[in-house]
């Protein structure tokens, strides 16, 4: 039974591929700061876990025996301006968690997915491609992304000579609490489109930045 680790699975996404991952047989872990009784209905095994909390991340990796795959899905939109000191300083804690947390628990798990040949998988968006961005905003959200972009992109270089293969996926625009109901696809359409990326994707293919539709996405 191959094994997965979901990050940010309590809704949205993250419930989605708890729940397909589940039914397609895998071993699934699941992390939220907070469950939800639709998580805990799916029967996994929910780990609490703040993605703000450094030493937390760094020590998810302990209390697991073996893992095939990571999905780094956790991620906060942050402030849509800075304008002030306080806005800055939560423009730093969008770093943490949508940058720095994700990178650092790949890090903290990389010895297990290696044992098993397995991916290191991070959700991320096409707002977070520069070459992409053309109407501005967000800024936040969009820093933070496409430095994950870049450090997963890194991380896919450091990792292919062990076998280990890592990119980063842009779910499109879903119906989540971050996409909003104007939305034009369901988590399960997302995320099952994503899991065919996911199973698809070869060592040669590592390092890129793919949409849910198999697509590459500029960076």
């Amino acid at each position: 039974m191959p094994h997965v680790l979901i990050t940010g699975a309590n809704r949205g996404l993250g419930l989605e591929f708890a729940r397909q991952y589940k039914e397609a047989g895998w071993d699934v872990v699941a992390t939220a700061r907070q469950s939800s009784a639709e998580l805990e209905a799916l029967g996994v095994r929910v780990e609490t876990l703040d993605m703000e909390d450094l030493d937390a991340v760094e020590r998810l990796g302990d209390r697991l025996d073996r893992l095939d795959l990571l999905i780094a899905n956790a991620g906060t939109y942050g402030p849509r301006e800075v304008t002030s000191a306080d806005e800055a300083r939560e423009w730093a804690d969008t770093f943490v968690t949508n940058t720095i947390a994700p990178f650092l628990l790949a890090e903290a798990v990389l010895p297990l997915v290696e044992a098993s040949s397995g991916k290191l998988i991070a959700v991320s968006t096409k707002m977070g491609s520069i070459e992409d961005n053309r109407s501005g905003g967000f800024i936040a959200y969009r820093s933070s992304k496409a430095a994950l972009n870049a450090a997963w992109r890194n991380l896919a270089i450091e990792v292919r000579t062990r076998g280990v293969a890592a990119a980063v996926l842009h779910p499109g625009w879903v119906q989540t609490r971050m996409g909003g109901t104007s939305a034009p696809l369901e988590p399960e359409e997302s995320v099952a489109g994503m899991r065919k990326v996911i199973d698809g994707l070869t060592l040669e293919q590592s390092g890129g930045f793919f949409s849910y539709d198999g697509t590459m996405v500029p960076w």
